[in-house]
């Protein structure tokens, strides 16, 4: 038998010349991405291996050319596991099968392993959850490694009917993938994937996260510093993790966090971190990449308040400008409304009007509308680059009480605030680095979620009016809102 080393080799060099050969364009409308060699080593590295187990076998859906079925048999024979091994790659990529039948041939040859390439759709061909006479019960599988396909779908394509079980809107493939592979895994058995930190937070994934921890246990999880080498010769928008998941209730004491810049691994940090603290009691999941923010996580997570049980919720601006042309207005006029953008959030305040254009609205339709009370206004959207992920501005009714009503665009977030005190507390808990920093942890993405917003935990809203006591008079800035955060959350 040949050292099972040639056959990674092999895979890989023949992995290259197809994926040179597919135009960029073509592998991205179908969600491919291929993996890097050292990523696929990595994942593979992950598992633990069974050694008394005379036969295991291993699925890999969607499986594109097999290198991390190639990565996960070299393990397996590096580490001296002799018994048999049998691996079922899906992929329905008819320009790919040629490549994947080549490489599995080969690790027939050189690691003496069976395979069977099936040319299906992953998600229908199983029986997801339900009992079904006309379906066979889910084949179950020793290990499953993959890279799934990054791709929305319709939330009434087949793969969405499916699995409506853990579906909310139109679904994203990698986590329909995700989710049948435990469906497919033994209990007491590992799954290793990569995939976007998307689902880690929000209500879109919520039910996934429902299943997801309903059947298994988070026991390692990798995340990149860089988006842009995970994949060979890739370029992927969304910031990828590595993650591997035991099929058991019983949860670890401790998550095996890693984290390095880039996919060739070479300055890769470890580090352990609790399971609660990475796993929240509402099922957020938080990357922690260093001792200081799993104490970030700790200090506002022993707080049992949320901005919803306070009656203070977030809610996203009204208008979406472009929809709405003709009732917005450069100057005002008579039965005309202030309407609020991003732009008016300037050092902790909100300043209007500034002189851009559709700076007010007409009309008499409610829904366009809002009460003209106090609030604390937060940017949707910043770019990657800024300091802060949370941007904040006190908004109060009494700099504009001529108004009766005022509206928000949907770039912005506000929370309604019976008092001025609680706009400034609430302002406090925002623009403080604690909160910035535990949003970033919840969040990778640049946009500020509502719902997510909601359910972090907070003081009470009487603690939250105190604090705004203590800032008002002072200058609004980061240094004053962490002073008296410090001193009500320790």
């Amino acid at each position: 038998m040949a050292l099972p080393k040639d056959s990674l080799n092999t895979a890989y060099n023949v992995t290259a010349s197809f994926v040179e050969s597919i135009p960029k364009k073509e592998r991205k409308k179908y969600g491919q991405f291929f993996t890097s060699r050292k990523t696929a080593e990595f994942m593979a590295s992950l598992f633990t291996i069974n050694f008394l187990k005379p036969e295991l076998r291993l699925l890999d859906a969607g499986a594109g050319t097999g290198l991390l079925t190639a990565a996960l048999v070299e393990r397996l024979r590096d580490c001296g596991y002799e018994g048999d091994i049998v691996a079922v790659c899906y992929e329905n990529d008819v320009k790919v099968l040629p490549t994947l039948a080549e490489n599995l041939e080969n690790l027939k040859k050189t690691c003496g392993i069976k395979y069977e390439i099936r040319i299906d759709n992953y998600l229908t061909s199983q029986n997801f959850i339900r009992a079904d006479f006309y379906k066979k019960e889910a084949e179950q599988f020793d290990m499953i490694i993959g890279n799934p396909p990054y791709l929305k779908i319709a939330k009434d394509a087949p793969e969405a009917l499916a699995m409506s079980e853990v579906c909310y809107g139109a679904p994203n493939l990698y986590f329909l993938f995700w989710a049948m592979g435990i469906n497919n895994l033994k209990s007491g058995e590992e799954m290793v994937y990569i995939i976007p930190r998307s689902w880690t937070s929000g209500a879109y994934f919520e039910r996934f996260r429902k299943y997801l921890f309903s059947h298994c246990v988070i026991t390692n999880i990798h995340i990149f510093g860089s988006r842009d080498k995970v994949f060979d010769g890739e370029s992927v928008l969304q910031e990828t993790m590595i993650i591997k998941v035991k099929k058991t209730r019983t949860k670890p004491q401790f998550i095996e966090m890693s984290s390095s810049e880039t996919s060739d691994f070479a300055d890769i940090k470890y580090y352990q971190v609790d399971y609660n603290t990475i796993v929240a009691p509402n099922q957020f999941v938080f990357l922690v990449t260093s001792q200081e923010e799993a104490e970030i996580l700790s200090r506002v997570n022993s707080l049992t308040n949320t901005l919803e049980s306070d009656d203070l919720r977030m809610r996203t601006g009204i208008i979406v400008d472009f929809r709405t042309r003709e009732v917005l207005r450069d100057t005002g006029e008579d039965g005309s409304y202030p309407l609020f953008y991003s732009q008016h959030i300037r050092n902790g305040r909100v300043s209007w009007p500034v002189g851009r254009e559709a700076e007010y609205i007409v009309t008499d339709r409610i829904g366009y509308l809002q009460e003209n009370t106090d609030y604390l206004f937060v940017k949707r959207f910043t770019s990657k680059e800024e300091k802060r992920r949370l941007q904040c501005g006190i908004y109060l009714k009494a700099d504009h009480s001529q108004y009766k009503y005022i509206s928000t665009q949907n770039k912005i977030n506000y929370i309604k605030c019976d008092t001025p005190e609680v706009a400034y507390g609430l302002y406090v808990l925002l623009n403080s680095t604690l909160y910035d920093s535990y949003y970033r942890i919840l969040n990778g993405s640049t946009q500020v979620n509502s719902t997510e917003i909601n359910l972090m935990p907070v003081p009470s809203k009487e603690a939250i009016r105190q604090m705004g006591l203590e800032l008002i008079g002072q200058e609004l800035t980061e240094q004053n809102c962490d002073k008296i955060v410090n001193k009500w959350i320790r």
